[in-house]
């Protein structure tokens, strides 16, 4: 029997969680970790970690004030670096997270929002996002803090995104 619980980011995760990712070639720092924990202290985020028969599987976080102009600017919290290791996807553990992120943003306002990345490597997150109701915002693209214009030229990475909502 399989067993998922979601809880909030405790100190002594941060390590766990650094290790996990490296463990599958992701090299997501411990300092990040402990910037997101320093911040939920400060009640500036929220970081949800998901567990699968108590070993760590993945975990998001809901920033309370997006730097996200669009957001920023409408007060929409916005759900952020959502991550399930490899091993544990497709196994429900991404769409519990999800729940949970959104009950808490429910807590607080009546939309959601997130930027999700335009390359394959993000196609499963795409359609996740999609089929949970969300839609994009309507600005176009957004990367180092600009909407591109058209005939702009960018290198398509990680931070080549599309910003969605969704009225909860």
């Amino acid at each position: 029997m399989t067993e998922v619980t979601i809880r909030i980011l405790n100190e002594s995760d941060l390590k766990v969680i650094s290790e996990a990712f490296h463990n599958q070639g992701w090299e997501k720092p411990e300092t990040l970790f402990r910037k997101y924990w320093i911040e939920q202290e400060k009640e500036q985020r929220v970081t949800l970690v998901a567990e699968m028969n108590g070993d760590f599987a993945g975990y998001v976080n809901v920033l309370w004030q997006s730097d996200y102009p669009y957001f920023k600017k409408r007060l929409i919290p916005e759900i952020q670096d959502f991550n399930v290791l490899i091993k544990y996807r497709r196994l429900g553990v991404g769409t519990l997270l999800m729940d949970k992120a959104e009950d808490i943003v429910r807590e607080r306002s009546e939309v959601s929002g997130l930027g999700v990345g335009l390359f394959s490597d993000y196609g499963a997150a795409q359609a996740l996002y999609v089929n949970r109701g969300y839609v994009p915002d309507g600005k176009g693209i957004f990367k180092h803090g600009e909407y591109l214009q058209y005939s702009q030229q960018v290198i398509v990475d990680d931070d080549l995104n599309l910003f969605l909502v969704k009225r909860l």
